[in-house]
């Protein structure tokens, strides 16, 4: 390439370069702890993914491109980070290299930014999602997907849900976790916080109280009324006026096999269901929330 094209791609020719191990050899909490203490690296697959997190401000480290993808797909990405390392080979020597079946063959690695607080992205939200122990990172990648698509202004994550920059989880949400804001909620607050909320500072009983107890005063302190997805009586169907009224809406979701905790849902403004047919008791996670994103977004 010439120099108006910025750096000269590498061709992979010795597949142990030290500078490849991120896409070979390390595992997403390896990867998540890259900088440690600074912080961690994720990588992004297929050029709209690769794409979304160069404008939504993430650094790029390096560039993984099928020849092919050279002056395609790649063209566009370099063109965006002139100065970013970029590394390729024919599919065949990258599917092995990473273990994937590639999507457009085009990788990218990003360092991570540091999370905002969940006031700051919620701030002028009027309707959010927030994922309880959502473990399987594609479920957690596909409901990204649903709240970008379908009108979701912010996505929460409790501690225990798999991370949205997961490899899997960014390859199934198409990237789509860079265009809609996420944060985690219900950490363990430190000592002064649990002082100021009348917990005892030493007792490690408290250590669960963080998720669901503290964060869902801190969502109800934020503005907002609480619907819980579940299969209960007494429930609203998705589409009831009481929700659609509600000004401020967080929707929440619960894991894939035991659904919302009991106590989450006890301390919910409302419990809401999807109706069935055909004998059908409920969907998969990813599936319910993109239909309750739809219904409660309008």
């Amino acid at each position: 390439m010439g120099e108006d094209k910025g750096m000269a791609v590498i061709e992979l020719k010795n597949l142990d370069l030290e500078e490849l191990k991120p896409y070979t050899v390390l595992n997403e909490t390896q990867l998540k702890h890259y900088f440690e203490p600074k912080g961690g690296v994720f990588i992004a697959e297929s050029p709209n993914a690769v794409m979304r997190a160069i404008e939504a401000g993430y650094e790029a480290i390096s560039f993984l491109i099928e020849r092919k993808y050279l002056e395609t797909d790649g063209a566009a990405i370099m063109a965006k980070c002139p100065d970013v390392p970029i590394y390729s080979s024919e599919l065949d020597v990258m599917t092995n290299l990473t273990g994937y079946n590639l999507i457009k063959g085009v990788l990218g690695l990003f360092k991570r930014k540091p999370l905002p607080s969940p006031e700051e992205i919620v701030k002028n939200a009027r309707r959010i999602a927030v994922l309880e122990n959502v473990t399987n990172p594609t479920n957690v990648g596909a409901i990204m997907r649903s709240a970008a698509a379908l009108h979701m202004d912010a996505v929460l994550l409790t501690p225990s849900c798999a991370d949205p920059l997961y490899r899997r989880s960014i390859r199934v949400g198409v990237g789509t976790m860079f265009q809609v804001p996420w944060t985690y909620i219900g950490y363990v607050p430190s000592p002064a916080v649990k002082k100021a909320m009348g917990l005892d500072a030493h007792n490690s009983e408290n250590q669960d109280k963080a998720w669901p107890l503290l964060g869902m005063k801190e969502l109800k302190d934020m503005g907002f009324k609480t619907a819980a997805m579940a299969l209960k009586e007494d429930t609203l169907d998705v589409d009831d006026p009481k929700l659609m009224a509600e000004d401020k809406l967080a929707i929440l979701l619960g894991n894939e096999g035991d659904g919302l905790s009991d106590e989450t849902i006890g301390l919910c403004d409302y419990t809401v269901k999807i109706p069935m047919s055909h004998g059908v008791d409920s969907l998969n996670v990813a599936a319910a929330s993109a239909v309750a994103f739809w219904a409660l977004s309008r």
